[in-house]
Order: C-alpha cells, then structure tokens, then sequence
C-alpha cells in the first residue's frame, strides 16, 4: 500500500480544542495524513438544545464523510460525542467512529481519597451518557460534576494568545476543589478537549495538588488500534487541511493552526481532492 492509497483521518470538534487529540494521534500514526474539522460556527456545544444539536452534527457528517472519505473519524468532543455518539453510529454504519467521553473510569481507579470531578460543559454534564459512567465506574467514589458556562470560550482565547485574569480562570476551577472529613479531591478530570491547554495555568491556580487527567493520549491510542499499519511506511511532511465551518477564522487562528501544521482551506476546497494534502 503506498502512501497515497492511505486514507486520512478526521478529527472532528466545535472549535480548537481538538488539536490536542491532533497533537497525540499524529505521534502514533505518522504514516496518516488529517483533516481537521472545526464547527466554530456552532461553538460552543454548551448551550445547544438538544435535538438541534443532534440534527446538525450527523447533517455535517453526511458531507464530511461523502467528501473525504475518511478511514476512521475521531469526535474530539464530550459534549458533542456524549450527545451524538450513537447517533452517527446509526446513520452512518460504514464508518467507524473514536469517541471522546469524560476520563471517570482511569479517575476512579486512580484516586486515593475517592474525591473526583469532572470539569466539563454544562451539556456534557448534564448527560445522561455521564451519570451511567459515574454509576459503572465509580459508584464508590464522591464525583462532583462542574459544568463551566464560560471556560471553554476562555480556552479558546488563551490558546489564540489573549490574557486572561487569573481571578476568572480561579472561579471556574474553584467548585472542582472539596474537602471532607480531612480528605481532598486529587483528581480533576478535563472532560472537555479546550481545558488540557490550559492546564499549566489551572496547576499555578489551584488551592493544593491534583492530578488534572487529560484523556487525548487514550483516545488516539484507541484511534491507532483501529487503523491498519501498513509496512514499510515513511513519516508525512507536509501541512494537513483545516476546516471551519464559518469559513472565516480569524488571523490568530489561522498562525495557530499553522503552528499545527495545518492550514486553513474553505470547506468545499478539499471535496475528493488527494491534491489537498500535498
């Protein structure tokens, strides 16, 4: 098989945050090419109604897949995966999908004081798709569930370069922190893929030590496990296609998505075209 019969993989997520799936996927699977896809024009997935969400995400599949043809599609996010998961599985059966959902299980049998949260979006939060994962996984844990109404824009602006106050950051962070009867939570987990960029700043912050458990690695491991290697493959140079469906990010994001190396195409640019990729 050579380099051009592989198949490109898709990392799918409402805005930049998936670039930390990117970041890991492409470490284990240097032979693939990618296509980022970005819906920013639906960002953020917090505050979505339900059913609107689900009739957009698998509409925007159905373009996506018939335009690449991806092997696999990698959901790089909670809110959206937690949602839409089976979903997509259902409308689209030839296609294998990597969901993204929150780290409770790897919390669970991490922690030592049984104190955990989960720092996600308020949708993810509320699904029901999380409250099963804390009922299977860690019934003998005490989870506290903090849904952030303004983290993920904050990501977003800190990762595209704009400051940001410490106190703000500290107000969003502060409910993961509980102490009981002498024991501290020790474990946050990021349940949203925005947060792990942030988390040098959430250490600087936080009131003692936790471990933030960031899930990108374990996804792509699971991507990887999926996809064929083929033998005697080389390492990809080159930039991969980004996708925005506003079809206008602004300069920051693009330099960002450069450093990435990606670049920037319109979202009809890159329609069965193997050209998109060199």
């Amino acid at each position: 098989m050579t380099k051009t019969e592989l198949k490109p993989i898709l990392v799918f997520d409402s805005g930049i945050g998936g670039l930390t799936v990117l970041r890991e996927a492409r470490v284990l699977m240097p032979e693939r090419h990618f296509i980022y896809v970005a819906d920013d024009a639906g960002f953020p997935y917090g505050g979505w109604e339900e059913a609107a969400l689900k009739e957009r995400v698998i509409a925007l599949f159905g373009r996506l897949l018939a335009e690449h043809a991806p092997e696999i599609c990698i959901i790089a996010c909670n809110t959206a995966f937690t949602l839409v998961g089976a979903d997509l599985r259902a409308a689209y059966p030839q296609m294998t999908f990597v969901g993204t959902v929150p780290a409770i299980k790897p919390a669970a049998e991490r922690t030592r004081s049984g104190l955990v949260s989960v720092l996600a979006t308020p949708g993810t939060v509320k699904r029901a798709y999380t409250r099963d994962l804390i009922q299977s996984f860690a019934s003998q844990c005490h989870v506290r569930l903090v849904g952030s109404e303004n983290l993920a824009r904050m990501a977003e602006a800190y990762i595209r370069g704009d400051a940001l106050a410490d106190e703000a950051v500290l107000a969003e962070i502060a409910p993961c922190f509980v102490e009981v009867e002498g024991k501290r939570t020790d474990i946050v987990v990021l349940a949203c893929t925005h947060y792990p960029f942030m988390a040098n700043v959430f250490r600087r912050l936080a009131p003692w030590p936790v471990d933030w458990l960031d899930p990108a690695e374990a996804i792509a491991r699971r991507a990887r496990s999926l996809v064929p290697l083929p033998n005697g493959f080389e390492p990809l140079n080159g930039e991969d296609p980004a996708i925005f469906t506003s079809a206008d990010p602004d300069f920051a994001t693009r330099r960002l998505m450069q450093g990435f190396g990606l670049r920037v195409v319109a979202a009809t640019a890159t329609a069965g075209r193997r050209e998109a990729f060199t």
